[in-house]
């Protein structure tokens, strides 16, 4: 009798199954618009880059104070689903302002509700994640939606591609067709994903979240949480790397082959790379993927051709499947259970702030030093971490 039980514990929940199919539609839609959206902005409407650093890191930010209201609110009332639902349903009602938007600002203000839709669920699902998976599988759980988040991200800029070439350039009309998979995403979400019972509503009901109460978080959670700081300033928005490439001569039709060629990195190593910390311990998959942060900066910032800026993308969809799960699974790991979302939140309120400032400061490099000083920030920035994470370390074998 108790081999299946074991069985059981040792399989991914269908919850997280669930979520990562939620993820990858969404994601295919997302990413049809941001493949092309930074080049929307510049080539269309006439902004500058400083000013598309500025929509991302506003949007990033905004994602960053929503999710820690959204994994508050989460906690106190015992449930993750509703929370979801509302994030993707708002992300999925603001895909049409995008094909319709005649100014930088109307892009900006799209950006700002899709991105307060994806902080209410961000919390609530990482949080769900945990609630559903033994602590022994946590790495791979969120290597697994991860994975699939991922997958999406992958061929949503492939699709941008083939949409471009047969509307011959229109991205309106791609940006219209890419609303679809993102309501698929919420129909998803009303048919298949659940809450665990007796795991996020364990807790007895308290009063409202303060403030307070996530100061009180554990020390082992701050020490996390600094680490997603610094690691958070090295990398800035991927719309750079959109910028990169075709500064480098990359067509604009063939500028969401950035993302694909990034996110297919990301997407095969995400899930193995959440094995691998399940069984050695997350810091050095992190120690790995701020290596390959470096290498890629280099690549970036000084490589001359486009084989040179491919390589350097392909290294930061490393870097990235080394990374994100794996802190994920750190702040599960430190987080109590009654305060699991809050955890997300404050976690993910910090990271956004510093990922504001480096866009903007990823920006304004860009266009008053140019594109290499972009790329040298942000490589100083992984060497500082990767400096920091040695001494984590080194204090956790004394």
């Amino acid at each position: 009798m108790s081999e299946p039980a074991a069985s059981e514990r040792l399989r991914l929940p269908r919850t997280v199954w669930a979520l990562g199919l939620v993820s990858l539609f969404m994601d295919l839609s997302s990413e049809i618009f941001h493949g092309l959206l930074p080049l929307f902005l510049t080539t269309t409407l006439g902004a500058s880059v400083a000013l598309v650093g500025v929509i991302d890191g506003i949007s990033e930010a905004t994602t960053a104070i929503t999710k820690v209201f959204s994994g508050a609110i989460s906690d106190r009332i015992g449930k993750r689903r509703p929370l979801i639902l509302l994030g993707y349903g708002m992300a999925a009602a603001t895909k049409p302002l995008f094909p319709l938007a005649g100014s930088a600002g109307m892009v900006l203000g799209a950006r700002f509700i899709d991105r307060i839709g994806k902080g209410l669920r961000g919390a609530p699902r990482d949080a769900l994640i945990a609630d559903a998976t033994a602590p022994e599988m946590r790495g791979r759980a969120y290597g697994l939606r991860q994975a699939l988040d991922t997958v999406g991200a992958f061929l949503g800029p492939l699709a941008a591609v083939v949409l471009m070439a047969v509307f011959a350039d229109d991205m309106r009309t791609v940006f219209w067709i890419a609303t679809v998979p993102g309501w698929i995403a919420v129909l998803l979400v009303l048919f298949a994903v659940r809450d665990v019972e007796g795991r996020a509503a364990q807790a007895p009901a308290r009063a409202a979240p303060r403030w307070s109460e996530l100061g009180h978080l554990p020390p082992g959670f701050w020490r996390v949480t600094a680490i997603g700081v610094l690691f958070t300033l090295a990398r800035f928005s991927e719309s750079f790397l959109v910028l990169r490439a075709h500064d480098r001569g990359l067509p604009l039709a063939y500028a969401p082959l950035v993302l694909v060629a990034m996110n297919l990195v990301y997407s095969l190593g995400a899930y193995p790379a959440g094995a691998v910390a399940d069984r050695a311990g997350p810091l050095r998959l992190l120690a790995m993927g701020l290596v390959a942060l470096v290498a890629a900066d280099a690549a970036l910032g000084f490589g001359q051709g486009l084989g040179a800026i491919f390589a350097g993308i392909a290294l930061w969809g490393a870097h990235m499947a080394l990374t994100q799960g794996v802190l994920s699974q750190m702040v599960a790991a430190e987080a109590p259970p009654d305060r699991r979302a809050s955890a997300f939140g404050m976690f993910n309120l910090v990271t956004g702030v510093a990922m504001l400032a480096a866009s903007l400061v990823a920006g304004v490099l860009w266009d008053a030093i140019g594109p290499g000083a972009t790329f040298l920030a942000g490589g100083g920035f992984a060497v500082l971490t990767l400096v920091v994470l040695g001494g984590v370390a080194a204090l956790g074998r004394a």
